[in-house]
């Protein structure tokens, strides 16, 4: 393959810039050093990301030696750079069920999520796309703008590449709705979709970069799951990975969004525990506090074990076939007691064929998907894969908006955003 020197110039960046997120802090020595480029090179590079307010530099850290001390501060401050944390570059925005969150994302990413701004679309609304898009307009309200992206996470069967739900077995008004269009005729700047288990499995490799290999699986109102190989997401041919979900389950008869009967997550999730819960313990009010308490009290019993067997078998299958040994758990089993993840990670190892030769680690982590969203904002937006790509995303971005004739709620107005969209990539 021939590279020419715009293409050669784009795959440098992303190299440094993905170094730059695993390591977190950097000086241009050390980022040169750990991509095999000159410091001419990567200082070139470094000066263009700061130019483009994507990279900024920090103070280095005071060593904790004397005689360093002494040796700092007699020469030149040390510096350091770091992605750019000190003004928010993506909107975030993630799709429940029912409940919309909203959130200015920076590119050094956050290690926990938070989500200042909300919004709810009834399940039971006669036109759900139509308050969607009403509420947003007013939800965004609440931010200064500036951005030069949206990053929509939202769950089902995502196309990524074309910016659509094929299918959302919880929310399947999505499937009908360009939501992606509608964000960028309100905001005036470019939207992605993430589906939203590989956007948490982005976000836990980004914060703890030493994990290089993993299952990822979220239990909340659905069960997803996303693979990480050797730092990078695993994606097969075709826009579907990770549906655990709907792993059959002999003998139950409990009715899945999807269509089918008898899906694991209609036994593990938020509504499905708490259906189990409500028949195992008849007169108990059936709300997430109760079943807490219940759990506390008496720890996993039959029925839950029930509920949880299922779904780590099919956890541990899904190692046995991608040969992984590290499972992370993240969702609404983190809320319970400590006695379920403990119970849950033990299904997991005892179905895992690895444990019989050596360590199957289960560990349960923090939702970190505000982090995997701004990710994909630096990798597809800021630096992305192919110049050729880009730039045809770029024509599309220019056709539509001069498509749209609605009048972006953003602050600082359509214009504003568009010059400083057009200055980051040049």
């Amino acid at each position: 393959m021939i590279y020419v020197p715009s293409r050669m110039g784009q795959l440098n960046r992303r190299a440094l810039l993905r170094q730059l997120q695993r390591l977190g802090t950097a000086s241009r020595a050390e980022l040169a050093k750990a991509l095999g480029m000159s410091q001419p090179t990567a200082g070139k590079i470094v000066d263009e990301l700061m130019v483009m307010d994507v990279v900024e530099e920090i103070a280095e850290a005071a060593p904790g030696n004397g005689l360093r001390e002494a040796s700092t501060a007699l020469g030149r401050p040390g510096r350091k750079l770091r992605l750019n944390q000190s003004r928010p570059k993506f909107l975030g925005i993630h799709l429940g069920v029912t409940t919309t969150t909203l959130a200015a994302l920076s590119l050094g990413g956050e290690s926990e999520d938070r989500w200042p701004v909300s919004f709810e679309v009834a399940a039971t609304d006669p036109a759900p796309a139509r308050t969607w898009r009403k509420q947003l307009r007013t939800a965004i309200g609440s931010f200064d703008g500036g951005f030069l992206g949206v990053i929509l996470s939202v769950p089902g069967v995502v196309d990524e590449a074309s910016n659509r739900v094929l299918f959302s077995p919880n929310i399947h008004w999505t499937e009908k709705t360009d939501i992606a269009a509608m964000a960028e005729q309100i905001c005036g700047v470019p939207a992605l979709l993430v589906q939203e288990v590989r956007a948490l499995a982005l976000g836990h490799h980004q914060m703890t970069p030493h994990s290089e290999d993993f299952l990822l699986v979220d239990i909340g109102e659905g069960l997803g799951g996303a693979v990480v190989v050797q730092g990078k997401p695993l994606a097969g041919p075709l826009p579907i990975s990770g549906e655990i979900g709907h792993t059959p389950v002999p003998g139950n008869t409990r009715r899945c969004g999807c269509g089918a009967t008898g899906c694991v997550e209609t036994l593990v999730s938020i509504r499905g525990l708490l259906a189990s819960f409500a028949e195992a313990v008849p007169g108990s009010e059936p709300s997430w506090s109760r079943l807490h308490d219940h759990v506390l009290k008496h720890g996993v019993t039959p029925w839950l074990a029930r509920s949880l067997d299922p779904a780590g078998a099919a956890i541990a299958g899904a190692l046995n076939v991608l040969g992984l040994n590290h499972a992370v758990i993240t969702g609404c089993l983190a809320q319970l007691p400590p006695a379920v993840i403990q119970y849950f990670s033990r299904r997991i190892e005892k179905g895992a064929m690895w444990a019989r030769f050596g360590r199957v680690e289960c560990v349960s982590a923090p939702r970190r998907r505000t982090a995997g969203m701004a990710a994909v904002g630096v990798d597809r937006l800021i630096v992305p894969d192919t110049v050729g790509n880009f730039a045809a995303s770029r024509t599309s971005y220019r056709t539509e908006t001069a498509r749209v004739s609605a009048t972006p709620v953003f602050k600082r107005g359509r214009k504003a955003v568009s010059r400083a969209l057009s200055t980051a990539l040049k």
